[in-house]
Order: C-alpha cells, then structure tokens, then sequence
C-alpha cells in the first residue's frame, strides 16, 4: 500500500514537471538537467515521508498487539473471578457490573467477614486492569418494612462496602461512590421475597460497577 502511494505521488509530481516543460516555451526554460534533479529531490522527500509513515504502522501494529494481549489477559483474569466466587458479570453500555455474593442479615448493614474475600479479589482485578477507574457500589434491601427506611438501609449498606474498599482495598476515597435502590422491584433478585431470616437474602445485596470504557483506550495497565 504505501508503495502504491508513492508511485502515485511520484507519477503527480512527475505529470506537473512534464507539462511545465511543454509550456516552457512562453516561460523561463527548464532544463532536463533540472528536472532530472527536482524528481531526485522529490523522490528523496517520498521516501523519507514513507520511513516516516512506516514507522508510525509499526507502532501501531504493536500497540495493538499489546492491546490485545492485555485484553486476553484480562478476559482470563475475569472467567476465573466467575468461577472462583460465583460471580455474574454483565455490560451495560459502557459500564461493567459485578453481581457479586455479598449479602447481608435482615435489617443490618454491617459487612460479613465471609464476603470479604469476594471484595479483596475485586479490588485486586480493578486495580491491575482498571487503574483509576470510579467504581460504584450499588446497595439493595428486600421489600420488607417501609420504602423511605430501605432506601435509608440500602445506603448504608453501599456504604460499607465503599468503606471497605478504600481501607482494605487501596481505593482512594474519590474512586469510589455509593448509591442507594433501596427494595426497587425491578431490582430484586427474588421479587418479593423478604424477612426475617434467610428468606429474601438475595434481595439485601451490593452490587459493584464500574466504568469501561478503559477497554478502547490505553488506560488498562501493562501487566
């Protein structure tokens, strides 16, 4: 390809000096010898913006061989997350959301040392392949009691979850937000199913999303 550009460039350049000779008859007279040596220079041009431009493909070509390489890695990296603590990923536009096991007892908000685990490794993935990125912790109640208290107690329980991730998971405190969709139906797990209990436990849950659009970028860090 770029050598069919420089012949094409070079058959321009070499049309134009062509027809300044057969009209050099009412103008200044253009020797062969000169133009001889003007399409030398211009050649000289051509091949010097075709090293250019062939450098710039190969970076190109290799940064798309990284790129793909660390997506690979990555893609690896989130099937064993799946596996290892039962977790459900799913892509909304340019977002990606972690369903991960963390759930808490009827009416509280205080993190289980149980689910600990499944937030360290989250963090560990985010901090490798999504440096700086906001994450957003989602939190949830059953429908159980009044819908101003859930919305209330599902706040707390994002927040919680954001606490542990700045303390133990190195997040700074700005990287992380929380929000609060209380017992919203739309978003329960078991629609309807509430305490005390275990009953409902799917239902009093955090969720974690964060941005990816770091995927179509260079912003994923080397590994």
């Amino acid at each position: 390809m770029v050598t069919g550009v420089r012949g094409t460039r070079v058959v321009a350049i070499v049309g134009a000096l062509g027809m300044a000779i057969g009209l050099g008859g009412c103008a200044a007279k253009v020797t062969r010898e000169d133009f001889s040596a003007e399409v030398a220079r211009l050649r000289e041009e051509v091949q010097t913006g075709d090293a250019q431009l062939g450098s710039r493909i190969d970076s190109t070509n290799q940064l798309v061989t990284d790129h793909t390489r660390r997506l690979d890695a990555l893609d690896q990296e989130l099937q064993a997350f799946r596996s290892e603590y039962n977790v459900s990923i799913e892509r909304i536009r340019d977002r990606l959301k972690f369903n991960v096991p963390v759930h808490f007892e009827f009416s509280k908000s205080e993190l289980r040392e149980a689910d600990r685990p499944v937030l360290d490794r989250f963090s560990e993935v985010v901090k490798e392949h999504y440096p700086g990125a906001l994450v957003t912790v989602e939190g949830f109640t059953d429908p159980a009691g009044r819908a101003a208290y859930n919305q209330r107690l599902g706040q707390r329980r994002a927040d919680a979850v954001k606490e542990y991730l700045a303390s133990a998971g190195g997040f700074e405190t700005a990287q992380v937000r929380s929000v609060s969709y209380g017992e919203a139906r739309n978003r329960q797990v078991v629609p309807g199913a509430k305490g005390p209990g275990d009953v409902g436990l799917e239902n009093r849950r955090v969720a974690l999303v964060i941005d990816h659009a770091a995927i179509a970028t260079d912003q994923l860090a080397m590994p």
